[in-house]
């Protein structure tokens, strides 16, 4: 892969110093070519500084979701999964097929400015969710405005 050409630093890739982050930020950390030439691209969404800023449960379950449906709905024939850091300091996104940081910026920019005009928390229900009352949308809310507040610099990692 042409990390250049994607957009994304390759210096940044792989594992890096949690002391030396500078979050919130989004990273390409890894990527993989299947044999028949698929690629699963795994990027770290990060929210807070690692070892010293957390999200609650109440915002990490709730951001989850609200990223679940907007990457469902933004790169539906890319998305695999979404998932909480156990950390507390983001989340984890798998995109099959798609790379490239303008598309994967501008899409988790939109889902971001959406969560600011939801009206409540997708899949918060007790046939889609296993813990289903623990949601908070007022705080998915600050968490996304802060991530919006902080656009110009989320790809300045170190």
């Amino acid at each position: 892969m042409d990390m250049k050409e994607l957009g994304w630093d390759a210096v940044t890739m792989g594992e890096l110093d949690h002391r030396a982050v500078k979050a919130p930020y989004v990273r390409l950390s890894s990527c993989k070519q299947g044999v028949h030439g698929d690629v699963l691209y795994v990027f770290d969404l990060r929210v807070t500084q690692p070892n010293t800023a957390y999200l609650s449960t109440l915002a990490l379950h709730s951001m989850e979701h609200l990223l679940l449906a907007g990457f469902r709905k933004y790169l539906p024939d890319n998305f695999v999964c979404v998932a909480p850091m156990g950390c507390q300091t983001g989340l984890y996104l798998v995109l099959l097929n798609e790379g490239r940081a303008a598309t994967v910026l501008g899409a988790y920019e939109n889902i971001l400015g959406d969560i600011l005009n939801a009206t409540a928390v997708p899949y918060a229900d007790i046939q889609e969710c296993g813990h289903w009352e623990h949601h908070d949308l007022e705080l998915a809310k600050s968490v996304a405005r802060r991530l919006l507040e902080c656009r110009s610099t989320w790809q300045q990692i170190l």
